[in-house]
């Protein structure tokens, strides 16, 4: 295989194995799209105390873990997990269900370096009605609407986006 060349979604680059963040513009059918309902129903207490869930939650809410069921925030208090944003619970899903599709317009641009972050640890597949805003640095994401288009940054996702969007209309 060649450099860049695809297996099951991941990239393999110089013999190193990459995960693949997915990206589908507009509905997709099975999209979790209600992040709170799916978060309350599904969400373990152990999972707020992650290293990964201690960051996001600092970076996107501004508020810290105290433990596995408060949160000191500095606009709200002290508040239960099913209390934080919809971008955090989006994320700690997307970290802990990466089989399931979530519709990351629920999140806001905040989000998106996390959602890249992850998109480098596991393959998982997100649905966007917008274009997010993923920055000026270089990524890998996978256009699903057209299975082998790879954008590199934020101009190609751009063009991707405007194009698949414009579609829906």
């Amino acid at each position: 295989m060649h450099e860049g060349a695809v297996v099951r979604g991941s990239q393999i680059m110089a013999g190193r194995v990459f995960a693949v963040l997915r990206v589908w513009f507009g509905d997709r059918e099975n999209s979790v799209y209600n992040t709170s309902v799916f978060f309350k129903n599904r969400y373990r207490d152990e999972w707020i105390t992650e290293d990964f869930a201690r960051q996001a939650i600092l970076d996107v809410d501004h508020s810290a873990v105290i433990d596995s069921s408060s949160i000191d925030s500095p606009v709200l208090g002290v508040i239960s997990p099913l209390q934080l944003s919809g971008g955090v619970k989006a994320l700690i899903l997307m970290k802990h269900f990466p089989g399931k599709t979530f519709n990351a317009s629920n999140c806001g641009d905040n989000c998106a370096k996390w959602i890249l972050r992850l998109g480098e640890e596991q393959d998982f597949t997100i649905s966007l009605l917008h274009v997010m805003d993923f920055g000026e640095g270089r990524f890998d994401i996978r256009i699903l609407n057209h299975r082998k288009l790879v954008v590199h940054d934020m101009q190609e996702f751009l063009i991707a986006g405007a194009h698949y969007l414009r579609e829906r209309e």
